[in-house]
């Protein structure tokens, strides 16, 4: 038997829609996240004190909670594919600003900003639409396996995309990082066009109990809240990941620890950035074989946990190679997180409420490590990075036993309860 027969295709891939987008989020994250970690690196251009964290914390984070409840409501109320295509290009345009005012050489503080907040309305948009496709592209049982894949797709890039970053910013400059971005979003859009037409249960009429799918009601968003609240297990988890990313929120003083711990220049600082994918992909392609994981609360809160000493570790650390591994580490905790936590919210999500519930829970993972930027900005200014890193790392660690006492439920959660969602079987 041949290596090409012994190769074991993940179950999700063999969904042809699924597959598209999956091709297409793998292109386009490697781009987003050179730009993620090239802003990084611009604010340490323009300012050495670390409170410039704090300033894009908030001008990520603003826009999501003003906008986040209505993304959710949209994405619920319209077609997501089409929404997604919108917002794929808003952010194409926005790239390709930050490139042309960067070659300019006059860009400040201000402009990243404000042009990284708007950016964060389309993400308020594109978030929740973009999220809720995935059950309607899979079968139920495939869900663990599509959101390793897309796990996968996003540490391969983040992977990717900090260390060709790194290169980039050395060899082409930053505005460079900015434009290949903007090109790597027709991935996504030439994805999501191929795949045609996805159905999803279109939201009730509170007041007539009857389908709606093209009229706005706002009455819809305290329908998303109450569900939210009714369910322990996806409060919990919420919960959680709002507290372990705003502790643990180290990378974005990365470039700090990288210039002023480690003494390493743009092109270290790309491996730095890279490290904790490494662990991440890892991971995620073990999960990503998995149709079916079992004890998934015990797993989520052991994952936080890892990821939580293992950040406390990296505030420790003054060894390069040390702290690439400590990273590594952090990643692949983060991948049983990132994989858990989509699988058991969408699972146990209607359809029809699935745009809601991602939308306040992004304002949870989005509030996390936005919120966590400006603490961390906040405390490395006044007691030095090394220190709010390991303060972080520790908080983490008291929000994974705070949780776990409080919310027996999501401890006990196995994940082969009843389940809501998922498309039928191809």
């Amino acid at each position: 038997m041949s290596i090409f027969h012994k190769f074991h295709v993940p179950p999700a891939l063999k969904q042809r829609r699924y597959a598209l987008y999956w091709a297409g989020l793998l292109i386009s994250n490697a781009g987003s996240q050179m730009q993620v970690w090239a802003i990084f690196w611009h604010l340490r251009d323009l300012s050495t004190d670390p409170i410039v964290v704090s300033g894009i914390g908030l001008a990520k984070f603003i826009p999501i909670l003003v906008f986040a409840l209505l993304g959710g409501l949209v994405a619920d109320t319209f077609n997501r594919r089409t929404i997604a295509i919108v917002t794929q290009v808003m952010m194409t345009v926005i790239a390709i600003v930050l490139g042309l005012l960067t070659n300019t050489g006059l860009i400040s503080l201000w402009q990243i900003y404000l042009l990284v907040g708007i950016q964060s309305i389309a993400i308020s948009f594109d978030s929740p639409a973009r999220q809720s496709l995935i059950p309607n592209l899979v079968p139920r049982d495939q869900l663990p396996s599509a959101f390793g894949l897309q796990s996968i797709a996003a540490n391969v890039g983040a992977v990717i995309g900090p260390a060709l970053s790194g290169l980039v910013i050395a060899a082409l400059g930053l505005q460079w990082v900015y434009w290949i971005n903007a090109v790597s979003f027709a991935a996504v859009i030439l994805a999501l066009v191929l795949m045609g037409p996805v159905d999803q249960v279109k939201s009730l009429d509170p007041r007539k109990n009857v389908p709606t799918f093209q009229r706005l009601d706002f009455s819809g968003i305290p329908v998303g809240i109450r569900f939210i609240m009714g369910h322990p297990i996806i409060l919990s988890s919420m919960i959680l990941d709002f507290f372990a990313t705003f502790f643990s929120s180290a990378n974005t003083l990365l470039p700090f620890v990288a210039r002023d711990v480690l003494h390493v220049g743009a092109i270290g600082y790309g491996w730095l950035s890279a490290a904790q994918s490494i662990g991440s992909v890892t991971v995620a392609v073990i999960m990503a074989e998995a149709s079916h994981i079992h004890k998934q609360g015990k797993l989520l809160l052991w994952g936080v946990g890892v990821f939580g000493a293992a950040t406390l570790f990296f505030g420790l650390s003054h060894s390069f190679a040390l702290t690439m591994i400590i990273l590594i580490i952090v990643g692949a905790g983060d991948a049983v997180i990132t994989v858990l936590r989509s699988t058991i919210r969408q699972l146990q999500t209607p359809d029809e409420l699935r745009g809601r519930m991602l939308s306040i829970n992004q304002i949870f993972f989005a509030g996390g490590p936005q919120l966590g930027e400006v603490e961390a900005g906040a405390v490395a200014s006044a007691f030095g990075t090394p220190f709010a890193i390991i303060s972080g790392g520790i908080g983490c660690l008291l929000a994974v036993g705070i949780v776990t006492l409080k919310w027996p439920a999501l401890r006990n959660y196995n994940g082969d309860e009843q389940i809501e969602a998922g498309a039928g079987s191809a």
